[in-house]
């Protein structure tokens, strides 16, 4: 079996926005970033000693612009398929995240305001479609995709078979990042009790690292600490009648 090497490409700042490299028998690429920044990426992946065109696939982990901005220019220049989930569709054929956006708290609230947030950027129609879990054997990893819901309805996560979990936005470092190492709230989520549901099982598979994708990667274990403290604020917040979340697309459930 091929070891996984899983690199981080950033694309915003040091580790504020990250895509991902997977180096297997094949590199995969996780996540595309911000609109525009394709050639920044290849040119990270070229760093590592990557042909972009022996790219394998491009999973891209959900629904928001700063993760699948570039998808269809990085697809054009590598020649390889983008993997999505089907909950997604949405998005990314209009090119656009769902609107509103559901603020996890003031950080939430005041990027929600910056016009950055809501550009649009080239729609792509995923040539693989992810709905359940799915192996990524036929490109070139030794790992799998797994569904994680909740930060939007069509987020995934990919665990690598050595236990590296790149995450997505599950969970994210403090204020974008820029408290390396400790876990927090992304600044929305579509539905936070079913993304900390989502986050606990992937803490049950026993990962070694979270790579996720604003920040450093996080240590298990305090990850785990902070979901009890999630757990109980979330809980209070729906028994005041306070928790938002946004109802399902019928036409992608």
């Amino acid at each position: 079996m091929s070891r996984t090497k899983v690199v981080p490409i950033p694309v915003v700042g040091r580790h504020t926005v990250n895509a991902y490299l997977l180096l297997g028998r094949r590199p995969v690429i996780v996540d595309a970033g911000t609109p525009g920044s394709g050639r920044l990426i290849l040119d990270r992946v070229a760093e590592h000693g990557v042909d972009p065109a022996d790219v394998a696939l491009i999973v891209i982990t959900h629904g928001h612009i700063d993760h699948f901005g570039s998808a269809a220019e990085l697809s054009r220049l590598t020649g390889a398929p983008v993997a999505g989930h089907v909950a997604d569709l949405g998005p990314y054929r209009a090119g656009r995240a769902r609107a509103p956006h559901l603020p996890t708290g003031p950080m939430g609230r005041a990027m929600d305001r910056l016009p950055a947030l809501h550009v649009g950027t080239e729609p792509f129609e995923p040539e693989v479609l992810i709905s359940a879990e799915t192996s990524l054997a036929d490109f070139g990893v030794e790992g799998r995709v797994i569904p994680t819901p909740g930060h939007t309805a069509g987020s995934v996560s990919v665990l690598t078979d050595e236990g590296e979990l790149v995450a997505g936005d599950l969970v994210a470092n403090s204020f974008m990042g820029f408290i390396p190492g400790k876990p927090a709230n992304p600044p929305f989520h579509d539905d936070p009790v079913r993304n900390l549901a989502s986050l606990r099982a992937m803490l049950a598979l026993d990962p070694t690292t979270l790579h996720v994708g604003h920040g450093v990667p996080l240590r298990p274990e305090r990850v785990r600490r902070w979901v009890q403290r999630e757990h109980h604020r979330l809980a209070r917040l729906q028994a005041a009648g306070r928790l938002v979340t946004r109802a399902a697309d019928p036409e992608e459930a």
